[in-house]
């Protein structure tokens, strides 16, 4: 690749979709209906990024969330008549209990009043929720977090009640954008219960849905597992109810992360340490019980194994890997691209996990990039060697893994050549699964 070519301001190879991609975390929440007010085409070019994985998108999502899509008319009348018409249609049409519109660039640009068509249908006895989700204010992680903050504010509303001492909001991966969410959730709840925690779930097949949002000033505090998503969101939450939050920000993986988690949880909330310590102790004996016979066929197998990596990924799933295959396997960082451009007040304690990745001082600098011609043009010029190196990463890398004989282990959106239905990397038992695939995904290489 020639070295004097310049950048521009598009992109090629995207990682992630514009804000009006949050639909899908609408439709992760169980009863709610997402409303796209944005032009034909938006929402259909995020799935393509956000919802692959073949995780399989449901009802009210794919191709049966409703949109306005908006045209030249609505552009130069306005839209709002043509937005009533469809929410009066879907309240008729589509089952739910909660409903969210979600405007785009176009309806932003025109200035539609959905407001007023919001409190047509609130006067109705419906609950709907007006979110504005602009393309150009952010990527769908933006879309994500103005979606929980809109409905705390505009569906929760004010609490005075009791809350209940072991109750924790989980505040954790942004849906069908991380492509193991389902089982990751599965994880972390399983664990949280295992310390002694109630766990209050908003998205996925454990959450009660509207029921869920409605329970979360109940909640003792906030528990946040991520670099910088939700943060804005916990920090809303502590300002609207007096709830604290805990911020997690590198997601737990094996035994030794997963330990100083759960007791930094169970110190924060302050309960008796007895159930939390039964619970770590059953756990590690399990997990050592499995790496004891990994460990004999990892001394005995004299074909190669990997020894060597590259993490490119959103920074939530890249400072988890990074921090568990360095620290745990033994294997050796060589790059790390960050791709869901976190906000630059996020960046340095992002940096901090590379700078201490294991206890004799590992450390390296990861960069940050969304332009996947910048990011296949690092991977080519980084030296993997002779011995077998893995790409975790997303299907953007298939090709360039396939030209350098390594080992592509997708782990982000886009990932089109995964079949994922529960499956988790994350905790105990995901540390487990993640230790298979890096080794059989290596063996079957050679």
């Amino acid at each position: 690749m020639a070295d004097n070519i310049k950048r521009t301001n598009t992109i090629t190879h995207p990682r992630y979709g514009c804000a009006i991609g949050a639909v899908f975390s609408v439709a992760a929440i169980p009863g709610a209906v997402p409303i796209a007010n944005c032009g034909p085409g938006c929402v259909g070019k995020q799935a393509g990024i956000i919802t692959t994985a073949s995780q399989g998108t449901i009802y009210p999502a794919a191709g049966n969330i409703p949109s306005v899509n908006i045209g030249e008319n609505e552009v130069v009348f306005g839209g709002a008549k043509k937005l009533d018409a469809l929410v009066k249609s879907t309240l008729k049409i589509m089952k739910g209990d909660l409903f969210v519109i979600l405007t785009g660039c176009s309806g932003e640009l025109v200035g539609d009043d959905v407001d007023s068509v919001v409190r047509k249908y609130r006067k109705q006895g419906y609950n709907i929720v007006n979110v504005s989700t602009a393309g150009f204010k952010g990527n769908n992680l933006y879309g994500h977090e103005q979606i929980s903050i809109a409905l705390i504010d505009q569906f929760v509303g004010e609490f005075k009640g009791r809350k209940r001492k072991n109750l924790v909001n989980l505040w954790f991966e942004t849906p069908y954008f991380d492509p193991f969410w389902r089982g990751d959730y599965f994880e972390i709840k399983r664990i949280l219960e295992g310390a002694g925690f109630e766990v209050n779930i908003l998205f996925g097949s454990l959450s009660k849905g509207s029921e869920s949002w409605k329970n979360i000033p109940k909640a003792k505090f906030n528990l946040l597992i991520s670099p910088w998503v939700g943060l804005k969101t916990v920090k809303h939450l502590e300002k609207k109810y007096g709830q604290k939050y805990l911020h997690i920000p590198v997601i737990p993986i094996g035994e030794e992360a997963t330990t100083e988690f759960l007791r930094k949880v169970v110190d924060f909330a302050g309960i008796d340490k007895t159930k939390s310590e039964t619970f770590i102790k059953e756990e590690a004996r399990q997990y050592y019980d499995f790496i004891e016979h990994f460990s004999a066929f990892y001394s005995q197998y004299w074909f190669g194994l990997p020894s060597k990596f590259a993490v490119v990924g959103d920074s939530s799933y890249n400072t988890a890997l990074t921090k568990f295959l360095s620290d745990q396997l033994g294997l050796v960082p060589l790059k790390n691209i960050i791709t869901d451009n976190p906000p630059e007040k996020y960046r340095d304690s992002i940096r901090d996990v590379y700078h201490n990745l294991t206890e004799d001082g590992l450390s390296v600098e990861p960069d940050f990039e969304t332009d996947g011609y910048w990011i296949d043009k690092q991977l080519r010029e980084t030296d993997f060697g002779t011995e077998i190196g893995v790409v975790f990463g997303s299907s953007w890398e298939k090709q360039f893994a396939a030209d350098k004989g390594l080992t592509l282990i997708e782990t982000s959106a886009p990932s089109a050549n995964e079949v994922v239905l529960n499956r988790s990397y994350v905790g105990y038992r995901g540390a487990l699964t993640l230790i298979e695939k890096v080794y059989t995904s290596a063996m079957g290489s050679r």
